[in-house]
């Protein structure tokens, strides 16, 4: 499962792309448009979320659940953001999928508060920007753009 939030999210997903060649992937987004974007691939919109809003966090919960379960995917890899952050909690114990954070690239200065908390969930937890690795996470294994 491929999974970012719209605008840089999802760009920085789809420069992911060549990646996912010969694995049977599938991608989530917020934007049901997005899906001409990965022609070939299965593809779901889900509900797009802030911190505030409480009823489209649980909204969204069964949306992802019922991917998860219909999907069950072995991987889940993210470029954020808090939307996505819930599917990787889901997805780790939940089905017991590795899990992949990607921060944003825009997250030059710091990471993102779903970024930062995505420790907690995310198997592989790596940031864009040199600068805000620590040898206990997040780790830097280069940008996507």
């Amino acid at each position: 499962m491929a999974i970012a939030s719209g605008g840089g999210h999802w760009v920085q997903m789809r420069r992911l792309m060549p990646v996912f060649e010969g694995a049977e992937v599938f991608f989530a987004s917020v934007d049901p448009s997005s899906a001409s974007d990965v022609p070939g691939h299965r593809y779901y919109s889900i509900r797009d979320v802030s911190r505030r809003d409480r009823i489209g966090f649980v909204i969204l919960a069964g949306q992802l659940l019922h991917i998860l379960l219909r999907e069950r995917p072995d991987v889940v890899i993210t470029t954020g953001s808090a939307p996505c952050l819930i599917a990787l909690g889901l997805a780790k114990h939940l089905l017991r999928a590795r899990t992949i954070w990607i921060d944003s690239i825009a997250n030059a200065e710091r990471l993102s508060t779903s970024g930062s908390q995505a420790r907690r969930v995310a198997d592989l937890w790596l940031t864009q920007w040199e600068h805000l690795a620590r040898p206990d996470g997040p780790k830097y294994w280069g940008a996507v753009l």
